[in-house]
């Protein structure tokens, strides 16, 4: 019969962890497991990432091109068929970039572009960042209105 106050691991199960640099006695002292010397001994080392030994690294021997335009503007490109079919889905007569973002179509920071591929069967209010000339033309041809946030 076993009572709680004498419960203890199997034996064999739980090891002693190695106390490191604690003196000759404790096998790990002197050089605390490090071997002797050198870089890797010291306090504080940590090997650069990228370090290849002296030898001229990967990202500096292979040529950098062209360049990032820090003024572009990316757009969430939507098509008025895809408008139509949500309309259909939600019978919504006002599609804002608020309702887009309530449907998780789009995150706060994106801007949204309505692009003319498809047809719209019903007139549509559509208020985001902006159309192409097609999307525009279809919106105003189905009785609705293009509006720009």
């Amino acid at each position: 019969m076993s009572v709680l106050s004498n419960l203890k691991p199997a034996q064999g199960s739980v090891k002693k962890r190695k106390r490191i640099a604690r003196g000759q006695g404790s096998g790990g002292g002197g050089t605390a497991t490090r071997g002797h010397k050198g870089q890797k001994s010291r306090s504080g080392y940590s090997r650069k990432r990228n370090h290849e030994g002296g030898q001229t690294p990967l990202q500096m021997r292979v040529p950098k091109r062209g360049f990032k335009n820090i003024n572009r503007v990316d757009y969430i490109a939507m098509n008025l068929d895809a408008l139509q079919k949500l309309a259909d889905k939600r019978d919504l007569t006002d599609i804002s970039f608020d309702v887009l973002r309530e449907l998780h179509l789009v995150k706060r920071t994106d801007k949204v572009k309505i692009l003319g591929r498809g047809k719209l069967t019903r007139a549509l209010n559509i208020t985001v960042h902006a159309y192409s000339e097609s999307a525009r033309k279809a919106i105003e041809e189905a009785g609705g209105t293009a509006n720009v946030v």
